[in-house]
């Protein structure tokens, strides 16, 4: 018997939260302080174990816990879905999120499942990232716009790289039809076709460990940068997702404080919960991870960009619970700006989940039709909404 992708998205979940999908307990016997309304256990989906995600997710619940005695157990997963859904579902009480988060509150790719559709959630936090095209410096490949007609790596399933890599092909002008396309099975695959010469260029994040290997090798690496100062290309980018923004990398393949790049940022891991979380409980828990993060800033060279100062500010993939918004004004990183960016992002959940529930009102078999089925009702739909904010 077939199994479609509405049985997987429905199933994932349920997989998780059984425990399948594997977890880890972190325990303190005596906790050193009190924090009104944290839990005194939760449950966190996250990356799977050895992701950045899972390390730094666990490196924050070992702070809560010595400093607190708050248990929380990490459940791992190597799937979107296994992630989200949970969330949504609320068998876990916080996800350590990538842009999953995003296709769920758009209502895209597997979420435009008639049975599911743009999701409501929020976020708390979420660590500054980056990505940008990567070339072999013996292609000489310089700018964004040399990249017409030159091979790139694609894996097509990979769809978190490529909504990404869709809005820096926007910034110089291009799209995928500028591109000669070579298809791979896998991320890690994308990466190994620079290193082997069978590409010349691929969207990736710098601190991918195979990069190395590229560096190290006779092509060689060379990031192509968007300069912040380009205000129509860095227009044209946010015309293809809102959640991104410049970003100054230092950190990663190719890359030194000597030697930055400008490149698209966006926030990898999003602590995120249901908008109906409690308001007190979501206050305490950015405050716990806010209140520890000396106990964890130096766990890599990453963690650092756990700063409440970056890390508590816009843009993400949703807008922020309220319970967040709270602290952040309480200890003066709130801004009118971010007040702004707000009021539109929740003008944009708002617009597309009453979008969808008068699409699936005005479509008497909706609830019969597979995923592709519903995506060819839903994408113009969804396009005429965006437009019309």
């Amino acid at each position: 018997m077939k199994t479609s992708r509405r049985q997987v998205i429905q199933g994932a979940g349920g997989l998780a939260a059984a425990g399948v999908l594997g977890g880890s307990g972190l325990r303190s016997a005596v906790a050193a302080e009190s924090l009104p309304n944290l839990p005194a256990k939760m449950i966190w989906s996250t990356y799977g174990k050895g992701s950045a995600g899972y390390v730094e997710a666990s490196a924050v619940a070992q702070a809560m816990g010595k400093k607190y005695g708050t248990q929380v157990r990490l459940q791992p997963s190597g799937t979107a879905i296994g992630r989200i859904k949970p969330v949504i579902d609320g068998r876990v009480s916080h996800g350590w999120l990538a842009n999953e988060l995003y296709f769920a509150v758009e209502g895209i790719y597997e979420y435009a499942a008639p049975d599911v559709g743009p999701q409501n959630l929020r976020t708390l936090m979420g660590r500054a990232n980056s990505l940008s095209i990567a070339v072999t410096k013996t292609s000489g490949i310089k700018s964004l716009q040399e990249l017409k007609g030159k091979r790139f790596a694609i894996a097509r399933a990979n769809s978190s790289v490529n909504v990404k890599v869709e809005p820096i092909l926007a910034f110089a002008g291009l799209s995928w039809d500028d591109l000669d396309l070579v298809e791979f099975p896998s991320y890690g695959a994308t990466m190994k076709a620079l290193i082997e010469g069978k590409a010349e260029a691929g969207g990736f994040a710098p601190s991918s460990a195979l990069l190395r290997e590229l560096e190290a090798s006779r092509y060689g690496i060379h990031w192509l940068a968007l300069d912040p100062a380009n205000k129509e290309g860095w227009g044209r980018v946010k015309k293809v997702v809102p959640f991104v923004e410049p970003f100054h990398e230092t950190i990663g393949a190719g890359l030194s404080e000597a030697n930055p790049v400008w490149m698209l940022g966006y926030r990898y891991p999003m602590v995120t919960v249901q908008a109906g979380a409690n308001a007190d409980e979501v206050y305490a828990m950015i405050k716990a991870i806010v209140e520890t993060f000396p106990m964890y800033k130096d766990v890599n060279k990453i963690t650092p960009r756990w700063d409440v100062k970056r890390a508590g500010t816009p843009p993400m993939d949703a807008a922020f619970h309220d319970g967040a918004i709270r602290y952040l004004k309480e200890i003066g990183i709130w801004t009118a700006e971010h007040q702004a960016w707000q009021d539109g992002m929740l003008k944009r959940h708002g617009a597309l989940q009453a979008g969808w529930k008068e699409l699936l009102a005005k479509t008497p078999n909706a609830k019969s039709l597979d995923i592709p089925g519903m995506q060819k009702l839903w994408m113009p739909r969804r396009a005429e909404i965006l437009k019309s904010l």
